[in-house]
């Protein structure tokens, strides 16, 4: 329906892609050819990105949707990452490279949250943009963020939707008004931050790692290394049915343990090292002590033990049952897809029959099964019945692993894993885009530490916090410290304070009302006002002299109390015009001989949020977020350092 968000899966991402000109596809035949050319040719280009990754849960995928209602015919899908966010940015990242290579496409990419590009930019985005008005707004258009903006005068409605816009009406405006409906560059450059790693994050997101593990899964990982994924899966999620089937191994003995180089991504190797499991006594698989060298190898082999027996278990099929065969050959796509691959010059010149071709050629296979070939749901296997088709098909000698498993290469370094505080810090200032602000301001502070921190930071960035809107959607917090003034219409406040009181603007200071509304009401604008409106003036001033006196009463209560004592003081020594005093003050203290000082709220501010953050040892509280939010950053206690 317009103006609604269609629902999408927790933990899933749905993307989808649109032609600009849709409304050249009126033959519903026509249609789809031209999409499934559309959909081979985007694949197979996108096989020299992917091919090779190993997917957390589910793989990129394309599939053709005829129009429904007032969505026109596309291609797009849906994956669930699982655990795995560094699956749904590679995927953002693809549909980028998409719409910057095809500029007739027009692309939209949302998940559980809704429009999540949007939150990558949250502190960039106008205030107008919220999850009920940026339905149907949000695309990705030669390869740039557009968002097509709300109607500010009568004149913009001749392009502009009055509502939130439909599909049809994105894409007739899109190709029209690129340029108005361009993101501005903070919001382009926050997403494209996290995307820039890409298409070298790919491979820096793999890790190998030594595993000792039965000869059929080192068989199984070498022809498809994707199935790694869904056997941790199986082992990570895990519960006391899964186990009864290791109690007792039937496909995965552990007698025929070898030694093999297995690549991960490096959320699936966290996954299995970082989880204890001690396997049961009668599984056969036993530990060496944890000072063994290669106790970490002998573990996470196990682990994976565990989960490719959990994969079969839950076969409904008998391993004789199960038919072997090539299924990428006997599938009609396989030949056009395998031309696309060599148009793109995905082989990068190998030679037909050569190691790196084979290697490259099945990494296309695994790619094809994943995100080209569609599923037939009478004869798609599950992974557990593809693992022991594997093993039926393809046969392997145990003294050729155990070769194999002499002559590995080195495994890659795991400290990634351990992180220092520092490091951390490090990672959530890159994420919240403060890192260059910060080293912006470094040198400012050191400057500060030898000249002195100025407090008075501090209480205007408190006072510019205190100025700002706040509702139950939360408070506004200064964008930083060196932003503009706090912003005031004088005008309209007085213009409010007339209303209620019932006197003229004039009469009213905005600095100071309290130390000088008895001074103004004597003065000949005054007169002029009692003449024209006596009673009303009349009360207005007896309504400020009751509140005043109510005033003067408490201070003098709560002089004598603990919490008035708490307060700082101004000092008599301090100038009496640096702080507003007013003369009405001074008169009413000498005449009473009462020595009750105003308190000084910017000093006992100041004292008040440094016990604070002192109070916090380091560590994040409520007065270090606050301030490092308008981006003022308070100095380490060297008085208090060891």
């Amino acid at each position: 329906m317009e103006g609604m968000r269609e629902r999408v899966l927790q933990d899933t991402v749905r993307y989808r892609l649109y032609l600009s000109d849709h409304l050249s596809l009126s033959d519903p035949r026509t249609c789809r050819d031209r999409w499934e050319r559309q959909r081979e040719e985007i694949l197979g280009r996108l096989a020299l990105l992917s091919a090779g990754y190993i997917w957390h849960n589910e793989a990129f995928s394309l599939n053709y949707t005829a129009a429904r209602g007032d969505i026109p015919s596309h291609i797009g899908g849906m994956t669930n990452f699982g655990d795995n966010v560094d699956d749904e940015w590679l995927i953002v990242y693809l549909i980028q490279q998409i719409t910057k290579e095809f500029p007739d496409l027009v692309a939209s990419i949302e998940d559980e949250d809704g429009d999540f590009l949007l939150i990558e930019a949250a502190k960039y985005l106008p205030k107008w943009l919220n999850p009920d008005t940026s339905v149907n707004r949000v695309f990705l258009y030669h390869g740039e963020l557009h968002i097509i903006p709300l109607p500010q005068n009568t004149g913009e409605l001749s392009w502009l939707p009055a509502g939130n816009p439909t599909i049809p009406e994105v894409l007739s405006l899109l190709p029209t008004h690129s340029e108005k409906c361009l993101a501005t560059e903070p919001i382009r450059k926050a997403i494209n931050k996290r995307i820039q790693s890409y298409p070298e994050k790919i491979h820096n997101d793999q890790h190998r790692a030594y595993c000792y593990v039965p000869a059929g899964i080192a068989a199984v990982l070498k022809h498809r290394p994707d199935l790694l994924a869904p056997a941790i899966q199986a082992f990570y999620l895990r519960d006391p049915i899964d186990l009864r089937a290791c109690r007792s191994f039937k496909f995965f003995l552990p007698e025929t343990r070898v030694k093999a180089l297995v690549t991960f991504s490096k959320c699936l190797y966290a996954q299995l090292q970082q989880q204890p499991f001690m396997p049961d006594k009668r599984s056969g698989y036993k530990l060496p002590a944890q000072s063994d060298q290669n106790f970490k190898a002998h573990a996470l082999g196990m682990k994976l033990a565990h989960g490719f027996e959990i994969l079969c278990a839950k076969c409904s099929q008998s391993i004789s049952n199960i038919k072997a065969g090539n299924a990428v050959a006997s599938d009609p796509q396989w030949e056009g897809f395998l031309n696309s691959l060599k148009k793109n010059a995905y082989f990068r010149g190998e030679l037909e029959g050569s190691a790196r071709y084979r290697e490259l050629l099945q990494m296309a296979e695994i790619y094809f099964q994943q995100s080209v070939a569609r599923p037939k749901s009478s004869s798609t296997l599950s992974r557990g019945e593809q693992v022991m088709q594997l093993l039926q098909a393809q046969s392997y000698s145990l003294e050729e692993l155990q070769k194999e498993g002499e002559n590995l290469p080195p495994e890659d370094d795991d400290s990634w894993l351990n992180i220092s505080l520092e490091e951390l810090d490090r990672l959530l200032e890159d994420a919240s885009g403060t890192k260059l602000l910060n080293a912006a301001r470094q040198e400012e502070e050191d400057e500060e530490e030898e000249d002195g921190y100025d407090l008075q930071d501090i209480t205007k960035c408190m006072k510019a916090f205190v100025s700002k809107v706040s509702s139950y959607e939360g408070a506004e917090v200064p964008r930083s410290s060196a932003g503009s003034e706090v912003q005031f219409d004088v005008n309209s406040f007085t213009n409010a304070l007339e209303k209620i009181l019932g006197v003229e603007s004039e009469e009213l200071d905005s600095d100071d009302l309290e130390d000088e509304e008895s001074d103004l009401l004597d003065s000949d604008e005054d007169s002029d006002r009692k003449e024209e409106n006596p009673e009303e003036c009349a009360s207005a001033a007896n309504t400020l002299g009751n509140i005043r006196d109510y005033m003067d009463q408490m201070d003098r209560e709560l002089a004598g109390t603990h919490i008035g004592k708490s307060f700082t003081k101004v000092s008599g020594e301090v100038d009496l015009e640096n702080h507003e005093l007013s003369k009405k003050e001074a008169r009413a203290e000498s005449k009473e001989n009462l020595n009750i000082l105003p308190v000084d709220v910017d000093l006992n501010l100041v004292e008040n949020l440094l016990e604070s953050y002192s109070s916090q040892a380091g560590l994040p509280g409520p007065t270090s977020n606050i301030l490092q939010s308008m981006g003022l950053r308070l100095p380490d206690n060297k008085d208090n350092a060891t």
